[in-house]
């Protein structure tokens, strides 16, 4: 018997399986610091304790998307070590801060399986959950991703596919215990734009672009313990049909947070996210341009202090957003759009500073 982990193919994953995944990670501050460096955030709530502990938390938070990447990344090496690529998520609820000295560990549920037309791959649904050392679900979301199969001869399994909400509810969001915003600092914050100063339908070019490095990419990947061979094995890849690696979709997603700060500086945390896909792949060299949609807005019955922004965020590769690319008149998607991003976003309320 092999010694090693080959991954798991399309044809080894079963309904209702469950995978408790190798390799819990304490996230330290080098963690917070290294992911600061890679996409240049600039949120307050995550980047200063002082300003954390003046909103009412113990300290600076882990951003919510390094939680993100480091919880998926436990997951890779059972779901998706063969994948050919991510294709989306839905229902990703942040139910509790994680800080500096957290540790975080990820179990997996197959609650979906499709095989592909080409009878070489398919496509597995999965529900993941990372939990602290406490044992509080810090995370809970939904991603699909297609994988390849190993035997092209072996039957495909039943089809299930998950029915998914559309969005969460916004009474479902998880604030962090003590938020409060009442004596928030717009000048330190770095905007003076708040949750009332925004209108459904309201679009944001974010401006700014970054240019992917390859190195940056695979420090990043590996930040997150993410061991997909798409990502990593060039020797692999140049025999793919792109002929070399894929950027991994959450670094995009990470860049596209980052980037929406010079439009959306006071949206200090993601509340959940509804939905997303990977539209086109990304590669190094090309540069990210942001724009954003405001798709709804929502009261917190539970912190007056806070209110929640619905957010629709596109990523490009290669082109400035000042005509906000999406679909073409054909209705095609702009092949430039990479990322498509559906997420609640959480802004000080100005009203109560009187």
């Amino acid at each position: 018997m092999s010694k090693t982990n080959p991954g798991n193919y399309f044809e080894d994953f079963k309904i209702g399986q469950v995978l408790d995944h190798a390799t819990p990670r304490t996230i330290t501050e080098g963690d917070v610091s290294l992911y600061t460096a890679l996409y240049g955030g600039r949120f307050a709530l995550q980047s200063a304790d002082s300003f954390a502990m003046e909103c009412g938390l113990e300290a600076a938070p882990v951003d919510d998307l390094l939680v993100f990447h480091i919880v998926f990344g436990k997951t890779v090496p059972d779901i998706s070590l063969n994948a050919v690529a991510n294709l989306g998520y839905a229902d990703v609820q942040f139910k509790a801060p994680v800080f500096p000295g957290d540790t975080v560990r990820t179990s997996s549920t197959v609650i979906g399986l499709k095989e592909n037309s080409n009878g070489k791959t398919g496509v597995v649904y999965v529900r993941s959950t990372g939990t602290n050392q406490m044992g509080a679900i810090v995370l809970d979301y939904v991603r699909w991703v297609m994988v390849r199969k190993k035997d092209e001869n072996a039957p495909a399994p039943e089809t299930v596919v998950p029915e998914l909400p559309d969005r969460v509810d916004p009474s479902q969001i998880s604030l962090p215990q003590g938020i409060d915003f009442s004596g928030y600092d717009d000048t330190l914050a770095g905007s003076p734009h708040y949750f009332e100063d925004y209108d459904v339908g309201e679009k944001i070019d974010h401006v700014d672009g970054m240019t992917i490095e390859e190195a940056e990419h695979m420090m990043a990947t590996r930040l997150y313990q993410n061991t997909a061979k798409v990502h990593f094995n060039q020797h692999q890849m140049q025999n793919d049909r792109f002929g070399r690696r894929l950027i991994y979709g959450g670094h995009v997603i990470s860049l596209a947070r980052a980037l929406s700060f010079n439009g959306l500086g006071n949206a200090q945390l993601i509340g959940a996210i509804n939905g997303g896909s990977h539209t086109a792949p990304t590669f190094a060299g090309h540069t990210i341009y942001a724009w954003s949609e405001v798709l709804e807005k929502a009261e917190l019955d539970d912190n007056p202090t806070a209110g929640a922004l619905r957010i629709r965020t596109i990523a490009t590769k290669d082109a400035p957003c000042e005509s906000f690319p999406d679909k073409l008149d054909d209705g095609k998607r702009d092949p430039a759009v990479v990322l498509d991003i559906d997420y609640w976003v959480i802004l000080p309320k100005r009203s109560l500073e009187v």
